[in-house]
């Protein structure tokens, strides 16, 4: 399911996103492993969210987006929803 998050400008798979989530959390592959079976750009950027959860709030913060949307999103819109997205996944 591609879910367009509002604000967001990605238009991400979150449901794929969820996948490299549960391996990256869950399976224990480590952010290396996942970027080297990284398939497009596009995966990139995913495990690149999913990764980002790895950070604390407070530094997250000071992070200044590099990606195609950086004028027109704020990192921390994209990790809040994709957080709230994995943790519904991964209860089910």
């Amino acid at each position: 399911m591609v879910y367009h998050n509002p604000g967001c400008f990605g238009h991400y798979d979150f449901d794929h996103i969820a996948k490299f989530a549960k391996k990256r959390f869950v399976d224990n592959y480590s952010t290396i492993s996942l970027l080297q079976q990284a398939q497009s750009e596009t995966e990139r950027e995913e495990i690149a969210l999913v990764c980002m959860l790895d950070i604390e709030d407070e530094v997250v913060l000071d992070i200044q987006l590099d990606c195609r949307y950086a004028d027109d999103c704020k990192v921390t819109n994209c990790r809040d929803k994709l957080r709230k997205f994995i943790e519904a996944e991964l209860a089910v």
